[in-house]
């Protein structure tokens, strides 16, 4: 591993804009006010862009930079011992981290990240919070979610300013609010199950109150109101009590409304922008390139509410640029949000990142974009290993910087994380391609019950022989990343390396498992109950005792129990197919129910990304 270069610099000669931030960085790296060391100095230069220059001579660094972000980035590569000039013109850079489905992550974490990304050249972070944040007199909001204070707010926005990063909140105003309407205290202002009801004074309300609240607790003037996929609005309690009416008409007076809100509260508005274009066209398709926009739509949109495009899919640099486009159409400059994936994984998915991210950068340089960020979701539980994703946030933050070289990415997480950059990206392949449009996700695997085996056997019919190249892609991976099983810096590799053990024996159970029981074979099926079921137990538990190690390290406790039940689930599912088996051997039982049906028409591998989809038949949890 690069070893940090050590930097000593001096208070007197230091710009005061860069001193709190020095000051902060001496907690964590080899920099030191006074100390030994190349000594550190810094000059600051104009440019049009963000610019940042290392220049190394004998016994000292002097970096130029044009911003407090470049003087940070600066900072970071002469710790990783790159020298030269960077640049980017995107004048905000940075992730969205959704604390909203499931973790919550702690404060001190999360400055840990702030400390990581400050040095790799970010300068925005948006916390996304449905309802993950106390609100007065709002007992039920973020209820046992471990909802931040706002004195934790303040605190961590204080920490996020020094080192030049901006803290803005990320909430939802419409839809997406499931888990606060579900409790009955907001039956009056819920229009359906996830989407709260427009044109309510009580609605209103609420929203008043949540906007003040963000309003008091960052330091930023800027808001993200979300209003993005509330499909079906209007067509609940808002149609019984009003009529029918449109779609477009109901979200534009709703997005006034809530403009309205933000400006009174000294805010301005940024937005999901994807309602808009699911007007356009009957399909309800967000990446919609042709259909002409209603009349008007362009005029009813607020002129100071930015609209956010999020796209995290597209691997062609043209549906990039055309969306883009179709975006300026509507008179606004967007932001753009791609996505480094975390979401529906155990472990950050470096491929899927990459074959979305770069080709969505790319544009974004060339279409003079200057505001990027990468989505962190928690879709399903948020039981990625979160600081494995920090690779992925460096290697973006250096292609934004234009750095195409990842020996070079792999030098400054290897300074900044102190954590094994090849091991970490090895350990993402986990997940492994079915076919050319289809991964095979771990974390169903995990999860795919073990006498239904719903999520096996898809598998196998989108792929025959997948478990056989599942099993050699593991061994291979296993292999890489053990020498490195220590490392937990970052992400863990240690529990990667008992996730594959788990995994390894989970998918050669249910190939021997269909084959023994298919050819009657019972010496087989015994070797199962006596030797493959406890292994395989034996190796949950170890995965299990992981990720609460992880979870605990990362995130408030609160969460933790819905993965918990899941993974005690799977234990007591092994347990009930060794009693299964043994009640077929002895004559119990004349066959094996659940073995017996494996339809040849259930539903693709693509359409089970959730742990409902592959934990039972039913759909009740």
């Amino acid at each position: 591993m690069n070893q940090a270069a050590k930097l000593a610099w001096r208070l007197a000669e230091t710009p005061a804009e860069i001193v709190p931030a020095l000051q902060i960085l001496e907690s964590e790296y080899p920099i030191s006010e006074g100390g030994r060391g190349l000594k550190l100095k810094f000059r600051k230069v104009e440019s049009k862009e963000t610019l940042s220059r290392v220049l190394r001579n004998r016994g000292e660094v002097t970096i130029e930079y044009s911003t407090l972000t470049a003087a940070l980035r600066g900072v970071g590569s002469a710790l990783a011992k790159l020298d030269g000039e960077e640049k980017t013109a995107f004048e905000k850079l940075g992730i969205m981290l959704d604390v909203s489905r499931n973790m919550v992550m702690r404060p001190e974490h999360f400055k840990k990240w702030l400390r990581c990304m400050a040095l790799c050249g970010c300068n925005e972070v948006l916390l996304y919070c449905e309802d993950t944040y106390e609100l007065e007199d709002e007992p039920f909001f973020g209820s046992h979610r471990a909802p931040y204070s706002l004195e934790e707010l303040r605190d961590m926005d204080d920490y996020a300013a020094a080192l030049g990063i901006e803290l803005i909140g990320c909430i939802q105003t419409l839809g997406h609010m499931e888990q606060l309407l579900w409790h009955r205290h907001y039956a009056s202002m819920t229009d359906s199950e996830r989407i709260m009801l427009v044109d309510s004074a009580e609605t209103e309300k609420l929203i008043r109150k949540m906007i003040s609240f963000w309003s008091s607790a960052l330091r930023s003037r800027r808001i993200h109101v979300g209003m993005d996929e509330a499909h079906g609005l209007g067509r609940g309690l808002h149609q019984t009590l009003h009529g029918a009416e449109k779609e477009s008409s109901i979200m534009t007076r709703h997005l006034k409304l809530v403009s309205a809100i933000c400006k009174e509260n000294g805010l301005s508005p940024m937005i999901w922008s994807d309602m808009f274009f699911r007007m356009t066209n009957s399909a309800h398709e967000y990446y919609d390139y042709t259909s002409p926009f209603p009349a008007g739509l362009k005029q009813e949109i607020d002129p100071d509410t930015q609209l956010v495009y999020w796209d995290y899919y597209h691997r062609q640099t043209l549906d990039y640029r055309k969306m883009i486009a179709r975006h300026r159409e509507l008179g606004k400059e967007p932001a753009v949000a791609s996505g480094i994936w975390v979401w529906s994984r155990l472990w950050y998915d470096h491929i899927q990142t990459m074959e979305t991210a770069l080709p969505c950068i790319d544009v974004c340089r060339q279409e003079k974009i200057k505001e990027l960020f990468f989505t962190m979701w928690g879709d399903d539980g948020a039981f990625c290993n979160y600081d494995s994703s920090l690779a992925g946030i460096i290697r973006c933050a250096d292609l934004a910087y234009g750095d195409r070289d990842e020996n070079d990415s792999a030098d400054r997480f290897e300074v900044v994380c102190n954590a094994d950059y090849g091991a970490h990206i090895a350990a993402s392949e986990l997940q492994m391609p079915l076919n050319e449009n289809l991964t095979l996700l771990p974390a169903m695997m995990l999860w795919d019950d073990p006498l239904l085996g719903k999520y096996f056997d898809s598998c196998k019919r989108a792929n025959p022989e997948f478990d056989l190249a599942y099993l050699d892609q593991l061994d291979e991976v296993l292999c890489r990343i053990m020498p490195s099983a220590e490392d937990s810096a970052a992400g863990d590799i240690g529990y990667a390396v008992d996730l594959i053990k788990f995994l390894i024996k989970k998918v050669e159970l249910r190939g021997a498992l269909e084959a023994a029981y298919d050819l009657g074979d019972r010496l087989a099926l015994r070797e199962l109950v006596t030797t493959t079921i406890p292994a395989a137990i034996a190796a949950l538990v170890e995965v299990d005792a992981g990720f609460r190690r992880n979870w605990l390290k990362c995130a408030k406790a609160h969460g933790l129990e819905r993965i918990q039940v899941r993974n005690a689930g799977q234990l007591a599912r092994l347990e009930e197919l060794s009693i299964r088996i043994r009640e077929y051997l002895d004559g119990t039982i004349e066959r094996i129910e659940e073995l017996d049906e494996r339809l040849p028409h259930s539903v693709p591998p693509e359409m089970m990304n959730r742990y409902k989809e592959v934990s039972g038949g039913s759909w009740i949890v």
